[in-house]
């Protein structure tokens, strides 16, 4: 069902919710956050697998991307931190409303989960509203994407990245082009493909950016936090990226995962495979199972797998 997001400042954001069927009911609800200026309808099939297990979704596109395209204006910019401090914040707030909602008419708790991939996932701790309001978060190839974590062939990539492609795609296109980020990605606006090389130069990535020190709460959230890595996700989230991402999350109950290509029968999943549809049967289950186990929240209400 196609909705709009209103943000602190105003913006409306285009945004969709995939519902339980009739007979299964709303038992919890998701947010789905997206990965750098990948479309949110890239996760439509996860989406709506998460739909017929009883979760209410919610997936959305940022400010400048895809759908929601003209929330960014012409002659504005964004960056990373206003993705979240905006964006993401309007989604959690949404998504709140509609598990109060539902608990209200059911007469019993609903649990709020958060799922997201790369900058979704690693970009959580600085939306406001986040630690008190969700109650679980799953990463998948979530990480601290400082290129230190990289290793081999794949930290020369990485170093190219930020110190030379994305400043010198700004530079002479005004943008950081989409087919140089990702199959799925869309054209990335200045200010964000900025932030993300500066983050990705700087020890500890968002993390060593010192004015962000008063907003960063990770080490505030309390839930079931549970990040997983792709063995042969090189490029994007090696697993050292995402160890360190884990050890930002202090006081929450966190978990680490592992998912190779093996484990599904297939060649290659790497960064954007986990939520192809063709995978989606093998891995999807993997993916949730162990975090809806672990959140009381979700455990009380979802189906056994």
């Amino acid at each position: 069902m196609p909705t709009s997001l209103r943000c602190s400042d105003g913006r409306l954001l285009a945004a969709q919710w995939f519902e339980p069927p009739a007979a299964v009911g709303v038992r919890a609800v998701a947010i789905i956050g997206a990965a750098t200026a990948v479309p949110a309808s890239y996760y439509r099939h996860f989406a709506e697998w998460m739909a017929q297990r009883g979760y209410a979704v919610l997936s959305f596109d940022y400010r400048g991307i895809a759908a929601s395209r003209e929330a960014l204006r012409q002659g504005e910019d964004v960056r990373l931190r206003d993705w979240a401090r905006l964006d993401m914040a309007a989604a959690v707030y949404a998504a709140d409303r509609r598990r109060c909602e539902e608990a209200e008419r059911q007469g019993a708790a609903l649990g709020l989960l958060w799922i997201g991939h790369s900058l979704g996932g690693n970009s959580v701790g600085l939306i406001p509203g986040f630690v008190d309001k969700v109650d679980a978060m799953l990463g998948v190839a979530a990480q601290v994407a400082y290129l230190g974590h990289w290793s081999g062939f794949a930290r020369v990539q990485a170093w190219v990245f930020f110190h030379w492609m994305l400043p010198l795609a700004v530079r002479l296109l005004g943008r950081a082009p989409g087919r140089v980020l990702g199959p799925r990605a869309q054209d990335l606006p200045a200010g964000a493909a900025l932030e993300w090389a500066a983050w990705g130069r700087t020890p500890g990535f968002l993390f060593g950016d010192d004015s962000l020190a008063s907003e960063r709460a990770y080490h505030r959230f309390g839930g079931a936090v549970h990040l997983w890595s792709v063995t042969d996700d090189h490029l994007f989230g090696p697993a050292p990226a995402v160890d360190a991402l884990a050890a930002q999350f202090s006081a929450a109950r966190v978990q680490r995962h592992v998912v190779a290509p093996a484990d599904l029968g297939v060649k290659k999943i790497a960064h954007f495979g986990p939520f192809r549809r063709d995978l989606g049967v093998r891995l999807w289950p993997r993916l949730l199972a162990p975090i809806e186990a672990a959140t009381p929240q979700l455990a009380a209400r979802l189906p056994v797998a």
